[in-house]
């Protein structure tokens, strides 16, 4: 599927407004979206319309969005279908759930256009190539054995590589190609063996079938398959470790010290990552388990160094990504506060303007000032003053749904835009803001702390003349200089 061809799409979100931004969003793009803000729904929904990607909120009044997930990936009929998880939960946390559970992706609100399109695009990609790959191993089902079995590789390869993409570092990239490995070879242990520089030691970092093992140390002349991979920089292959000549020193030792090894077969597969020797794969039966073949080499080295490769150029797209984001974020975040800051909120305020005239849907502005916040400063000293300025950042961007804009003004001064939001809409949302920061105590340490807020509230409505970014700026001003003048403590619009 291209980025251009018409893909259904279900968007499930209690949030309206979100959920209408999404819509329109997508539906700008070309999709074909079906939105559900009623939970309790989505599963007849996703029956009904078999949608190519689910876009799915985790936090729900009626449902969990997690266990809505776990319930879709039990379920044959939607194995394919990728899950985009979005949710205003911490990254490291919901990415944890989510990817444990099946999803495909994560992505935290509030979110960026792009980035959403581009993960959209990506994974619809990916979910058409895992389909068409599933199709054609049916397709071939009744052909001969060799036919239905080669079929059978290759979607098992898409599904492990599938999952390699969506993990979020190395560790976790290289333990699920041990466990896929090991699963698709039916067989009992699959390591990853890195040689320690001038040393005979390896390092096992992840291990199949003891996802706790982390750095254990091995004698590496106790394995001459590994040793004989890192030699060759070829795969290698032990059908039988009683046996083959390969094992004679090592059997001898064996027999020295009265130890009995249980491994029936092994292969060792080394890998390069980006340019240099990384490590070993060791794969391993037991004495009853099955005999490894050179079929099993080429699918298991096929699969690693395909993997790899794949690792290799996210992790240059990551870094070149991160690079941009890291600069893109500093260029718009207040670094205080974490809130945007004044240049950057004005671009955003710009846009709002735009869409005021273009979709006819109006917003509110609101104005906040810290009452008396010089007397913090002057009776508790600036790092109290900082640290009460952090806070109300981050209890202001606690407040605020997914689609509304938080920014640091200047001084002790922070504006929010609230879209699609009337002015009586605002005046509520702004006394509440204000009754939760009186509510607050501030004091980090020591005695305790009360602030409060005076605010100023101003609209932009498409019934009205619709006013320039300064002009709607110097409105809620002025409605907060009201606010000042009558006492401070409260909203004024």
């Amino acid at each position: 599927m291209t980025t251009t061809e018409k893909a259904r799409i279900l968007v499930a979100d209690d949030d309206e407004a979100l959920l209408n931004t999404l819509v329109w969003i997508l539906r700008d793009r070309g999709h074909e979206v079906v939105p559900v803000s009623d939970s309790t729904v989505l599963l007849q929904r996703m029956a009904e319309e078999l949608p190519d990607l689910l876009m799915l909120d985790i936090m729900m009044p009626k449902v969990d969005g997690l266990q809505i997930l776990e319930q879709i990936k039990g379920d044959q009929r939607y194995r394919d279908i990728p899950v985009l998880m979005i949710s205003s939960m911490s990254p490291e946390d919901g990415t944890v759930k989510s990817l444990g559970l099946g999803a495909s992706d994560f992505i935290s609100k509030p979110f960026r256009v792009k980035e959403l399109l581009a993960r959209v695009d990506a994974h619809l990609r990916t979910g058409m190539a895992i389909k068409e790959a599933r199709d054609e191993a049916r397709a071939h089902a009744a052909e001969a054995k060799a036919r239905a079995e080669e079929a059978a590789i290759r979607a098992e390869m898409v599904d492990i590589l599938h999952e390699v993409t969506d993990a979020l570092k190395a560790e976790e990239i290289y333990h699920i190609l041990a466990r896929r490995v090991a699963h698709v070879l039916n067989i009992t242990k699959c390591s990853l063996i890195v040689p320690q520089p001038d040393s005979d030691l390896g390092l096992v970092v992840v291990a199949s079938d003891n996802p706790m093992l982390r750095n254990l140390e091995i004698q590496l002349d106790g394995y001459p398959e590994i040793c004989k991979a890192l030699e060759t920089k070829q795969p290698v292959l032990v059908e039988d470790v009683q046996h083959d000549p390969l094992y004679e020193r090592v059997r001898e030792r064996w027999r020295r010290d009265g130890i009995v090894v249980p491994t029936k077969s092994v292969i060792a597969i080394p890998f390069n990552l980006k340019g240099a020797q990384a490590g070993v794969f060791f794969l391993r039966t037991l004495d009853e388990g099955v005999t490894l073949t050179q079929s099993d080499v080429a699918f298991a080295d096929q699969v690693i160094k395909t993997a790899v490769n794949a690792i290799e150029k996210a992790y240059q797209l990551e870094t070149v990504q991160s690079d941009k984001e890291r600069y893109r974020w500093l260029a718009t975040i207040d670094a205080l506060t974490g809130c945007l800051n004044r240049r950057a909120f004005m671009e955003r305020l710009e846009r709002e303007l735009d869409r005021v005239r273009r979709y006819q849907t109006g917003f509110s502005v609101l104005m906040i000032d810290i009452d008396r916040f010089k007397e913090v400063n002057d009776s508790r000293g600036h790092l109290v003053g900082d640290s009460v300025l952090r806070q109300i950042g981050d209890l202001l961007r606690g407040e605020v749904r997914s689609v509304d804009l938080v920014a640091r003004f200047g001084g002790e001064e922070f504006v929010i835009v609230l879209p699609e939001t009337d002015s009586e809409g605002a005046r509520v949302f702004a006394e509440r803001l204000r009754k939760r920061v009186t509510q607050t105590d501030f004091a980090e340490t020591g005695d305790p702390l009360s602030i409060t807020v005076s605010i100023g509230v101003a609209c932009a409505m498409p019934d009205q003349d619709i006013p320039t970014p300064d002009s709607l700026i110097e409105n809620a001003d002025e409605a907060l200089y009201r606010a000042k003048n009558e006492g401070r403590n409260r909203v004024r619009a």
